[in-house]
This record gives structure tokens, C-alpha cells and sequence, in this order.
């Protein structure tokens, strides 16, 4: 998964909070976006998730090889639909964290 002297893994978080009346064409949109993210070239991991404490939120957890992993995921069609429409559903400004790892290993 990650080679020593490589360029650094990147992980993010994005979270946001969408109106309740968009929450079911989020989650259409969501789907969408990582059915097609899991797919690119030098993603490691592609997740997304609904908050159990909030079903109007969803939480998405992303793993790339580099950043131009991150770059290609960010240019797909489906990404940029939704962030063409981010203002429509958004109940809250969305939340997003990148971290650059400089080692990562299996858990257990």
C-alpha cells in the first residue's frame, strides 16, 4: 500500500450536512460519486457514510496513493456535478480535512 520514500499518502474527510428534503438525492449522488471514485487510478479507499446521529449528514473517508490521485478523483463528472449543486442541498458549510501521511500500517 505505501512505498517507503514515496510521496506522502493523502486521507481526507469531508463532511456535510444537507437539508432534510435533499438527504435521499444526496445519498443518489454520493452513491454516484463512489461507485466512480473507487474506480480511479491510485485510490487506495473510497468510503461514505450516513451519521447515525443525524441521518442529514453523510461523512465521506477517502485514501489516495499521492495527490494526484486526489486530483483525478476531484475531476470526475459525477464530483463535479455535485459540487455544482452543493449550494442547493447544504444545510451547513460542508467540513473538510486533507492529511498528509508519512506511514500507515495494517491494524490487528
Amino acid at each position: 500500500m505505501f512505498t517507503e520514500g514515496a510521496e506522502s499518502m493523502i486521507a481526507v474527510r469531508f463532511k456535510v450536512r444537507c437539508r432534510s428534503d435533499k438527504a435521499e438525492e444526496t445519498m443518489k449522488a454520493f452513491q454516484e460519486i463512489v461507485d466512480a471514485s473507487r474506480a480511479v487510478k491510485g485510490v487506495i479507499h473510497f468510503d461514505m457514510g450516513r451519521d447515525i446521529t443525524d441521518p442529514d449528514t453523510f461523512i465521506a473517508t477517502e485514501v489516495f496513493e499521492d495527490r494526484a490521485a486526489l486530483d483525478r478523483q476531484e475531476a470526475l463528472p459525477s464530483v463535479q456535478r455535485f459540487i455544482g449543486v452543493l449550494e442547493t442541498i447544504v444545510a451547513a458549510p460542508p467540513e473538510a480535512t486533507v492529511y498528509e501521511i508519512a506511514s500507515a500500517e495494517a491494524w490487528g
